[in-house]
């Protein structure tokens, strides 16, 4: 299989169904058996797979993309040797050294897996490399502006995600959000806001809870 069929899903379900890393393996950049190059969108995936790991406290070294060809056996036994050390040296993301539970673990995946279709149109409309080389994607998503629309973009997504989960079992004030996420209290405010006025959430006067739109 291509490994630019290797979906953002498929990542996200891997490591909410328990597993404590990931490794893809794809051609060679530039070395594509096929006409689309699809390695090339593996290695974007990846990239955006681990920013949005980060934000959720999820070390990024327990994803990895390697490109080689099949002739290289070497060197995918030398690649898988030293990633499974790597998640050895990590250890379990539950009641590991990120500090997730059973619990925060499946809140957190299932607030990013409802981000998957909205990251593919920003990939697809904002994040685009205009050509498909090594040095152009490594410099793309090197730079400072990237990584800053990627952090942006990302801090404010997972966050109104995880409010809507949370929102789901029952209303809640801004305060209760802002302690169970560990968010800002004026950020839990400005990501209400936004809700509202698109019609998501409400707000109880009487409670002076927010709660989901019915």
């Amino acid at each position: 299989m291509c490994s630019g069929r290797v979906d953002l899903e498929f990542i996200l379900r891997a490591f909410a169904n328990g597993q404590d890393g990931v490794l893809i393996g794809g051609c060679r950049l530039g070395e594509c058996n096929y006409i689309t190059h699809g390695n090339f969108d593996a290695y974007a995936t990846v990239h955006l797979c681990k920013k949005m790991m980060q934000h959720m406290g999820l070390n990024p070294e327990r994803l990895r993309i390697a490109f080689m060809s099949g002739a290289e056996g070497n060197r995918l036994a030398e690649v898988t040797d030293e990633f499974v050390d790597t998640v050895r040296r990590l250890g379990p993301i539950v009641n590991g050294e990120e500090g997730m539970d059973d619990r925060s673990l499946a809140f957190k995946m299932a607030a990013a897996r409802k981000l998957v279709p909205f990251l593919k149109l920003v990939e697809r409309e904002r994040l685009r490399v205009p050509e498909k080389t090594e040095e152009e994607y490594r410099d793309f998503f090197n730079s400072g502006k990237v990584n800053r629309l990627i952090d942006d973009i990302l801090a404010d997504r997972l966050a109104v995600s995880q409010i809507m989960l949370l929102l789901k079992d029952n209303p809640l004030s801004t305060q209760d959000i802002s302690k169970q996420l560990g968010l800002n209290p004026s950020d839990v405010s400005r990501h209400m806001n936004s809700t509202s006025r698109h019609g998501l959430v409400r707000y109880d006067t009487d409670s002076s809870q927010y709660a989901l739109t019915t």
